[in-house]
């Protein structure tokens, strides 16, 4: 990911518009447009685009952690991050990012509603729902309520997590009256262009924001005397979350030219010239052992292969000298890194499906939980395309069907997922963990924090140095935040990232 989200205003179909000023930007450009004469439209637009870069991934650091990414021999490893032993200006990319797009959403929704524009406010807040709850969910208590009115309050006070879970339910129970209020002909035409992500699709609209309520009840599995009953009769009234098909992507316009190439690919593919994208960027021997186990077929859509089938993954923390060179071990594969113009992704199909799964498993939702179990697994292959031996969908059945899988290894078959609600539930949540590789480890790591699905530690940091056997359950608080909001990160009280849980974490 890159270190500082651009808010990107100027796109291939809408013309160029000079860069908007940021939330966080502390100097001011005579010359630079500024929120006052930017029009809402281009705003709600960049934040889409912005919201992909964003999620294309999630923060590197985390890659590593949970088994996904690895840096190879050529270059010494980081001792503060191997070691868990984590600085506070590890936290301000993702602070930063998150309360960036965050902005531009407030910004698009407030001038949308000044012109009654309730379809374009409701999308973003719908979007903003995400972005608040990977902010909790990375940091615990942070700044909600007054965050966006600096000009009052330039130094936010902090509010409790699990209230603003609780408005986010809320939020979402207005954007929905939003997007669903009626435009005349011109203002369809309006929002259809600016909307890069569906065109103007307001069905998909209403689905992204059921799979954000379902994220929110999901994450609550674990909380004592949580009731998702509520919140999961909206969304089947409603007309359920995303499905086969439905990922909510964006694409402007992505050419394989400088500073336009679809963001994940490159990031860590290649560059215009073919160039490697990211030299510090290769496979976790961990999780290529898991797919090579289980003889996983998208093995080779997760990481590039060195020769036919042949992939080389690094020992995250071990010594330099004991890893592979960057040319003897392989980058992120033709899965996830596609090509230069691939869409951008905001949320896969496939992760909506393995939510609804286990909501089935726990009985929250309606239907059969082995069936939709399984249609998240092949809709994950038909993502990827992993293809080796035939169509996506045959491959991820034969995965599934343990007993034609003769190399054993982890157990796919949902029949073999134990009998208790808490170990299907657990099952679902490790095979979701092995399809989200490369593509979304903050969801990877929030449920690692919930169910402690992974069976052993493998993906642990070698270094000796390591000051624990565990990861951190939440980030610190960012170092721009301590300089910029002292007393308020203060009144937080001293907070250990490995103790000291969120409210949802058992």
């Amino acid at each position: 990911m890159r270190n500082t989200i651009k808010f990107i205003c100027g796109l291939i179909f809408i013309g160029s518009i000079t860069s908007c000023k940021k939330f966080l930007d502390v100097n001011q450009n005579p010359n630079q447009a500024v929120d006052a004469n930017v029009p809402y439209r281009p705003i709600f637009t960049g934040a889409l685009q912005s919201a992909a870069e964003n999620q294309g991934g999630g923060p590197s650091i985390l890659m590593r952690w949970m088994g996904y990414w690895g840096v190879p021999g050529d270059y010494a490893i980081d001792q503060s991050e191997t070691s868990y032993n984590v600085p506070n200006t590890t936290s301000n990319a993702p602070w930063i990012g998150n309360y960036d797009i965050l902005y531009d959403l407030y910004l698009a929704k407030t001038k949308a509603l000044a012109v009654n524009d309730k379809v374009t406010a409701g999308c973003a807040m719908i979007l903003s729902v995400r972005y608040f709850q990977d902010l909790v969910d990375m940091f615990g208590n942070v700044p909600y309520r007054d965050i966006f009115q600096s000009n009052k309050n330039p130094q936010p006070k902090y509010n409790k997590a699990q209230e603003i879970y609780a408005d986010l339910f809320k939020v979402l129970d207005t954007a929905i009256t939003y997007v669903n209020s009626p435009m005349n002909e011109t203002q369809t035409a309006a929002f259809n262009k600016s909307d890069i992500a569906t065109g103007g699709d307001i069905e998909k609209w209403n689905k992204l924001a059921n799979t954000y309520r379902l994220r929110l009840c999901i994450r609550q599995s674990e909380v004592s005397g949580f009731n998702p009953s509520p919140e999961i009769a909206k969304i089947v009234a409603n007309g359920g979350v995303l499905h086969a098909g439905e990922s909510f992507d964006v694409n402007p316009g992505y050419a394989d030219a400088d500073n336009k190439q679809s963001p994940f690919y490159g990031n860590f593919a290649f560059t215009p010239l073919g160039n490697d994208a990211s030299a510090t960027t290769r496979a976790n021997q961990y999780m290529v052992h898991i797919l090579e186990n289980s003889a996983d077929t998208r093995l080779i859509n997760y990481y590039r292969p060195l020769s036919g089938t042949t992939v080389i993954g690094v020992t995250y923390g071990a010594n330099s000298s004991d890893n592979p060179t960057g040319s003897g071990s392989s980058k992120v594969g033709i899965g996830i890194a596609k090509s230069a113009t691939q869409n951008a992704w905001i949320f896969p199909s496939f992760e909506s499906m393995f939510l609804e799964a286990e909501a089935i498993t726990r009985g929250w939702m309606p239907g059969n939980a082995k069936a939709a179990y399984e249609a998240a697994v092949i809709e994950n292959y038909v993502w990827l395309n992993a293809n080796q031996y035939g169509p996506p969908a045959e491959d991820a059945a034969w995965y599934m069907d343990e007993s034609q899988n003769p190399d054993g290894g982890p157990i796919s078959d949902f029949d073999n997922a134990g009998t208790t609600v808490a170990s299907k539930a657990k099952f679902i949540a490790y095979q979701k963990y092995i399809a989200l590789n490369g593509i979304d480890v903050l969801e990877a790591w929030f449920d690692l924090n919930r169910l402690h699905m992974i069976p052993d530690n493998g993906y642990i940091s070698a270094n000796p140095a390591k000051v624990s056997n565990t990861l951190p359950v939440r980030f610190p608080y960012p170092d721009i935040e301590r300089r910029t909001n002292a007393a308020n990160v203060a009144a937080e009280g001293t907070i250990n990232i490995f103790t000291g849980k969120l409210f949802w974490q058992p």
